[in-house]
């Protein structure tokens, strides 16, 4: 509840933003501004997030290979997908439900899977950071100029430091509680040891792959579709389509940092922070960058609840039709 008030509460402080001439409405500056958009610009912009989510399903497939898991291409894009949709309703969850799709597909152990998916998520960290220093490099006094009109740092410090100390407090107290309960539970115990190993291995595949620099090629890739995305819908809007590849970056690092929080899908959180990018840094008027921002969203997410509902159908599909014959499933007969 806290998380989607948040949300909400982001949205509504975004869409003060947008100023209409009177007797005009927002929701009708919200469809102009679409009405306006180049839709070539947009579906190209969706072809492209396809081709970063099948190359992000390759990649994951590539650290399953080591474990001695080999899913389809089209099982673990199933799977992405829909983790993807559930990321839309319960932040981070999709991180877990994608590894369950992919054991109702192909029978890979989820903790297994999700050793994996952590792995991808620190190596997408890693990209975002070297991203973000780039986009220094080349726009350093906009972007730091622009992190001092954030509300980041304010406050009072000591009261910022006790409430560390309490959370800090409750987590050693909770986690030696779970310790305790583990260690006394013969049959938990047991569980948590094969979760944890399972995982371990799933978090140290990369350490067995045969080709690491198909894996590097992957996840650059992963990113420069990415970047290609925000370049082709910051030029399907008159208001932002003169902007360069400077500003293209230095938009894309601020939106990637929004979608990072906590929140759905990163609602919320990117309608507020890229507005102000836009504004601050390119002078671009405050009702187009809020219209830009919730019609670039909105489109994203809508994409991604198309493919999350197609996958999530497929996936239905194929669990009742029951697993293909292979050869790992035929076993000779001992004479």
């Amino acid at each position: 509840m806290f998380i989607l008030a948040a949300t909400a509460l982001l949205i509504w402080f975004s869409l003060r933003g947008l100023h209409v001439a009177e007797g005009e409405n927002k929701w009708d500056y919200l469809k102009h501004t679409w009405d306006s958009a180049h839709k070539g610009w947009l579906l190209l912009m969706a072809v492209i997030a396809m081709a970063s989510h099948v190359v992000r399903a390759e990649r994951w497939r590539m650290l399953l290979t080591p474990l001695g898991e080999s899913p389809k291409l089209s099982h673990s894009f199933f799977s992405l997908m829909v983790g993807y949709l559930v990321n839309l309703v319960i932040p981070r969850g999709g991180e877990v439900s994608r590894c369950y799709n992919l054991y109702k597909l192909d029978k890979i152990p989820v903790e297994i899977s999700f050793g994996t998916v952590v792995l991808e998520r620190i190596v997408d960290v890693l990209c975002l950071l070297i991203l973000i220093a780039f986009s220094f490099i080349l726009e350093s006094q906009k972007l730091f100029a622009f992190i001092e009109t954030l509300p980041i740092g304010q406050g009072d410090h000591q009261s910022k430091y006790t409430v560390l100390l309490y959370l800090l407090g409750a987590l050693v107290v909770l986690g030696s509680a779970g310790i305790w309960f583990i260690r006394k539970n013969k049959k938990v115990n047991a569980w948590v040891m094969k979760t944890w190993h399972g995982f371990k291995d799933g978090v140290l595949s990369v350490f067995k792959l045969k080709n690491k620099g198909l894996f590097i090629f992957h996840s650059v890739l992963i990113w420069l579709l990415y970047f290609a995305m925000s370049y082709a819908v910051i030029k399907a809007f008159p208001a932002t389509s003169e902007l360069g590849f400077h500003a293209v970056l230095s938009l894309f690092a601020i939106g990637s940092i929004a979608m990072a929080a906590p929140l759905p899908g990163g609602t919320g959180s990117y309608h507020v922070l890229v507005p102000q990018g836009l504004v601050f840094l390119y002078a671009i008027p405050q009702s187009d960058a809020v219209a830009f921002t919730f019609i670039f969203h909105g489109w994203q997410t809508f994409i991604m609840i198309v493919a999350g509902a197609i996958s999530l159908v497929a996936t239905s599909f194929l669990v009742k039709r029951g697993p293909e014959p292979s050869s790992k499933q035929i076993h000779p007969v001992k004479e």
